[in-house]
């Protein structure tokens, strides 16, 4: 009898979703956008009276355009993110208007990092990237549980040693 094939494919996506504090990041990310843009321009508006009416339709238009990303994107992009390390590749789907796979095969494998910001560690999350020599950039895997996502690359890294490839 044959095994399946545990290797995701466009009929099934990779099997873990990340963190749940993902949506958290995600908003606080883009709340911190949108007040840096409002900071931008009513701050100059105070103080500008001749500029005012340009900056506070600047103001105006900046939310009206940030707003509907603060408000879905955080639990539309956690509905749809997935990853999956497998002993063959690892894979990525994001996006939450158009979707994105990514596939690295171990063997192409050049890289394996971990990243925490500020907001990361705050919210006890990490991003983990997995960088190969394709001109494509590298599979980023947001929003993993920080244990989750040192373990992953502690996997991964000895995985990769294991595999034979020209990590090209």
């Amino acid at each position: 009898m044959h095994e399946p094939d545990p290797t995701p494919t466009p009929d099934r996506p990779p099997r873990h979703r990340v963190a749940p504090g993902a949506r958290t990041y995600w908003l606080l990310s883009r709340v911190i956008v949108l007040l840096l843009v409002l900071a931008a321009t009513l701050v100059p508006a105070a103080l500008w009276e001749p500029g005012r009416p340009w900056l506070l339709g600047g103001a105006a238009t900046a939310t009206v355009l940030l707003l509907p990303g603060v408000l879905l994107a955080p639990w539309l992009r956690y509905r749809t993110h997935r990853w999956e390390a497998t002993g063959t590749a690892v894979y990525s789907r994001t996006g939450w208007l158009g979707r994105q796979w990514r596939i690295a095969p171990l063997s192409r494998v050049q890289t394996v990092e971990a990243r925490r910001n500020l907001l990361h560690r705050l919210l006890g999350l990490a991003a983990v990237s997995v960088t190969t020599g394709s001109a494509q950039g590298a599979v980023e895997i947001q929003g993993l549980e920080a244990a989750a996502a040192e373990d992953l690359v502690g996997r991964l890294t000895d995985a990769v040693a294991r595999t034979r490839g020209d990590a090209t």
